[in-house]
């Protein structure tokens, strides 16, 4: 069924290889890095209590993604749809995994220092839109079978929600919210 699926929505087209690309770690995780370091800056100065704790998990979540995604891919040892030639490695896709872990825990650091709804939803939007235009540039590109991104995103789903759940009892809180040092 995958290759079926696969099969039928490879197209070339330049645009697709560009969405792929906000996926690459060039790309991807110089957005995190931004969101850290604007948070923690933002959080030590407005005297924060642990101010340096959400970012500091942000950071270690993205490393960890090449340590899970890597042994897994050894492990299943998945060969990649025809465009991409003989070798394997393409389970779980590594792409979608840099980019949904990378744009999806900035979009968590940025939300409680956002007092706008309009503008927290339109992040959250942003973060959703721009993982699914990668996933959708890989399969499309021919550079990866959608069971590929579609396990990547199931993997930083999980991930995600401990960096949720970590920063909600670590007292994650905005600039009206402050704590004793």
């Amino acid at each position: 069924m995958d290759a079926r699926i696969s099969h039928a929505l490879v197209d070339p087209v330049r645009l697709y290889g560009a969405l792929a690309d906000l996926g690459n770690v060039t790309v991807a995780v110089p957005v995190l890095a931004v969101a850290v370091g604007y948070v923690a800056r933002r959080g030590r100065t407005a005297g924060l209590h642990r101010w340096w704790l959400p970012p500091l998990a942000a950071a270690v979540l993205m490393a960890l993604v090449p340590a899970l995604v890597v042994p897994l891919k050894v492990l299943v040892d998945r060969p990649g749809p025809p465009v991409t030639g003989p070798g394997t490695g393409y389970y779980p896709s590594g792409h979608t995994a840099t980019a949904s872990v990378a744009y999806g825990a900035a979009t968590l650091l940025l939300l409680p220092w956002l007092r706008d709804a309009r503008v927290r939803r339109a992040l959250v939007a942003a973060c959703v839109v721009v993982n699914l235009a990668v996933g959708w540039g890989l399969v499309r590109r021919g550079y990866h079978w959608p069971l590929d991104v579609v396990a990547s995103w199931c993997l930083c789903a999980m991930l995600l929600t401990g960096l949720w759940v970590l920063l909600g009892r670590s007292g994650r809180s905005g600039p009206g919210d402050r704590q004793p040092k």
